[in-house]
Formats: C-alpha cells, structure tokens, sequence
C-alpha cells in the first residue's frame, strides 16, 4: 500500500463511501480504486486526483495533504546513481535488497534521519 491508498482509504472511510460509490462518482471502475488503495497502480492523474478530492468534499489542508501524498506514492522506484558517490549507489542497493525486512518503526526512524540530514543548515545544494 502507498501513503496515498492508505490515506484514500481512510478518507473514504471517514465520509463512508464505498468503494463502488467513489469508483462510479469519479469515473473510474472499483478495481482500478482498488488497485489505487492498494498501491498496485501509480500515482493518479492530476484530473483524477481533482475528482477524487472533490468527491470526498475536502478542503484545504487534507486536499493539500493527499495531493503531496499521491506525489510520493510510486510504488516502482528507480533511483539513478551515475555520477554520485559510490556509497549512494551502495546505499540504495542495500534498500533495494533489504527495505521489504524493514519493520515500520526502523522505517519511520530512517525516513526521520534522512529529513533531519537533508535540512542540515551546512547541507550543500
């Protein structure tokens, strides 16, 4: 599941709309939303997405948020390290090979450090 399906899920569970409800008002067949909830489709288009915020009648903040959750929420990442220090290319070999043994707590820990380091004031573009 992708950070958007979650949060799609749980916004539709909260309005208690079904999934064929929400499938019918946004144009697009139960399966597909299935398949957007359960991460086994990209992320959704922009119109898509519009319908799909409309449908749930959210504003502001939780449109914002599902907005930026569907930008991060590919579920095949291809990471191009050509040109980085080698340790980047070790890096995302090691999460490629391991992420799926990571238990959510280790995850969020390393998704806390990565944010910490990338906002580091000496950090260089």
């Amino acid at each position: 599941m992708t950070p958007f399906g979650e949060r799609l899920r749980q916004l539709r569970a909260e309005k208690g709309i079904s999934q064929k409800e929400m499938a019918e008002k946004v144009g697009v067949s139960a399966a597909y939303l299935s398949a957007l909830e359960h991460g086994h489709r990209g992320v959704p288009s922009w119109v898509l997405l519009q319908r799909i915020i409309a449908c749930l009648n959210i504003i502001w903040d939780e449109a914002d948020e599902l907005q930026r959750l569907a930008l991060q929420s590919h579920p095949k990442v291809t990471i191009d390290t050509s040109g980085l220090n080698p340790m980047a290319t070790e890096l995302a070999n090691l999460l490629k090979q391991s992420i799926g043994d990571l238990r959510p707590e280790d995850l969020d820990h390393l998704m806390h450090r990565i944010k910490v380091l990338l906002n580091r004031p000496d950090r260089m573009s």
